[in-house]
């Protein structure tokens, strides 16, 4: 018969700190990347139970569930489920998580600014790239109104 485990309190996976009594699909979903199908599919690949505590899981699982994370192509995870599908440098499908996911976003965004397209143009100025109406949304942050001048003294005749 297997040692009985004892919970931990804090499991770091990822890069994000996840308390140890969560179970397993709550707590992969704390990592940023990782929705609620591919934390699944991770469980589905590492053959995990589900609800079991993160806390409980041996540090060789911890390792295993992240190996899972960085290669999901390796694991037979579908494409489609990836966040990063066609890579414009590489031409790979990808899943990114945590400080990369981050970091590729931020690039994105500054080489659509770099081209100076539309949506970079929006981007650049805060306002939304996706078509969305501006006359009462996205108002917050901008100068609105007009701003009074400011009258002499009255002189005393």
């Amino acid at each position: 018969m297997a040692e009985k485990q004892e919970l931990r309190g804090i499991v770091r996976l990822a890069g994000a700190d996840m308390e140890g009594g969560k179970q397993l699909f709550i707590a992969l979903r704390k990592v940023k990347g990782i929705g609620p199908a591919m934390a699944s599919a991770i469980i589905k690949a590492g053959s995990f139970e589900p609800r079991e505590k993160i806390g409980l899981l041996p540090d060789a699982d911890i390792k295993k569930i992240e190996d899972i994370m960085t290669n999901p192509k390796k694991y037979h995870i579908p494409y489609w489920m990836y966040n990063r599908k066609k890579n414009p440098e590489t031409g790979d499908d990808q899943h990114l998580i945590s400080a990369e996911l981050t970091f590729a976003n931020r690039q994105d965004i500054k080489n659509l600014i770099d081209m100076k397209c539309y949506r970079g143009t929006r981007h650049m100025y805060g306002l939304p790239a996706r078509g969305q109406r501006t006359r009462s949304s996205f108002r917050k942050g901008k100068s609105m109104g007009v701003v009074k001048k400011k009258s002499k003294p009255a002189t005393k005749k």
